[in-house]
């Protein structure tokens, strides 16, 4: 982890850069301990940036940092960071794409950002190619040479792989290089190095070349920053497979931690919104309908009672606010939903068609519903005019046979037929 300051008075990318070295595991704590001791340290730091790589880490370093009560930062992605150091040291007037290659010591990240707006149109991060592993191959070269003997423990194989580390990065300005250690003498030349690496470095930029295709965006450059940014194969490697030019700043490694640092801005904390002012119970227009309030019925106001007029009023006005907006809801339901209702209750169980002949029902014109009074009276009808009945024109009752049976009275009674005697052969018939 690197901490860059801006030097007071120095140049304008003039910076005080610190590494701290942090488990992987744990980089979010480590930033969040290291900002607070260095706010702790100087208060006159007025704004702090970090990066991130992914949405995870953000969300572990907003956690991180709200455990140690820090909420004057911002965060920005790596991408964004390295661009804006690309603007302030190169000159990128002609370049509205840039790919950012990132090699660090855990793994390459490249990206493809809009060099105008920094909006980045792809990213993406391997492991299998990094600057450990890249310590590793001369390490296993080393020992597979003879000169140096495996570290009996992981102390030793620590120290081994910081001395090839030293030995690649010296590679960067000479052509051989020759490191003294307890296991033997660390010899290795350009040759040898760049021959060990071909294969791996040429797999990054395959990769970069890849992510550049799946953005959709054509580059104009290669932006080359991390730790191996030092190794000048990688940058001829680059140049050849995309075919852009390739832009290697000096100190690559810090490059995130100045670009940050440049943009860094003091948070802006969100103002409380501000209430508005209660109007007095007079100046409030009481929204609830006259026919839903209720008749006093000989009780005395609330404010003699209580003696709290004004609290109650408020109180009581909002009560019967939300409870006239719930009537009108359901009576606005019961409107939208009655005519179906009522269609559905009078229908059949079975579905029944309707002729394409039927004459349409006429539409009303909708007018403006009348008066409450109005409304009463004319839905009133007058009661029916009794006129006097002459007893002459009412038709005698019939009178009853004697087959006529009355069953209810006040029913037309119910004339049973009469049937024929019957007659059985060998008897005398009826009556003698």
């Amino acid at each position: 982890m690197r901490l860059a300051r801006p030097q007071p008075g120095s140049a304008p990318n003039s910076f005080q850069v610190h590494t701290l070295p942090v488990p992987e595991q744990h980089a979010e704590e480590s930033a969040a301990d290291a900002i607070a001791a260095t706010l702790a340290a100087g208060p006159e730091v007025a704004a702090t940036t970090v990066t991130f790589r992914s949405e995870p880490q953000a969300r572990a370093i907003r956690a991180a940092m709200a455990r140690r009560q820090l909420t004057n930062y911002q965060l920005i992605p790596e991408a964004v960071a390295a661009v804006h150091f690309a603007h302030a040291t190169t000159d990128l007037r002609d370049v509205s794409t840039l790919a950012v290659y990132d090699l660090g010591s855990s793994g390459l990240t490249v990206s493809v950002v809009d060099a105008r707006t920094s909006d980045v149109h792809q990213c993406e991060r391997i492991s299998d190619i990094s600057g450990d592993y890249l310590d590793s191959l001369i390490r296993e070269q080393q020992i597979a040479s003879g000169r140096i003997a495996h570290p009996a423990d992981p102390a030793g194989l620590a120290a081994l792989d910081a001395l090839c580390r030293a030995a690649k990065e010296q590679l960067s300005s000479s052509n051989a290089v020759a490191l003294p250690s307890e296991q033997g003498l660390v010899l290795l030349t350009q040759e040898n190095f760049e021959a060990l690496m071909m294969l791996a470095i040429e797999s990054s930029a395959r990769m970069t070349r890849d992510v550049i295709i799946r953005a959709q965006h054509p580059v104009q450059a290669v932006l080359v920053i991390g730790g191996g940014a030092r190794i000048p194969l990688i940058a001829r490697v680059l140049e050849r497979t995309i075919g852009v030019p390739v832009i290697v700043p000096l100190e690559p490694e810090t490059a995130l931690a100045r670009g940050a640092a440049l943009l860094a801005r003091p948070a802006q904390v969100a103002q409380a919104p501000v209430a508005a002012p209660v109007l007095p119970v007079e100046q409030v227009d009481d929204p609830t309908p006259a026919w839903l309030t209720a008749p006093t019925r000989g009780r005395r106001p609330l404010a003699a009672l209580t003696g709290r007029g004004n609290n109650r009023r408020e109180l009581n006005g909002a009560v019967l606010t939300v409870s006239s907006l719930a009537v009108i809801a359901a009576i606005g339901i019961g409107l939208g939903y009655g005519p179906e209702v009522l269609e559905s209750g009078n229908s059949s169980d079975g579905p029944q068609a309707v002729p394409a002949s039927s004459t349409p029902r006429p539409t009303v014109p909708t007018t403006a519903p009348p008066s409450t009074t109005d409304a009463v009276h004319g839905t009133v009808a007058a009661p029916p005019v009794q006129l006097p009945v002459d007893p002459s024109t009412v038709e005698p009752a019939p009178t009853q046979g004697p087959n006529t049976i009355t069953v209810v009275p006040g029913l037309p009674p119910i004339i049973v037929p009469t049937l024929p005697p019957v007659v059985l052969p060998g008897l005398p018939p009826p009556g003698q």
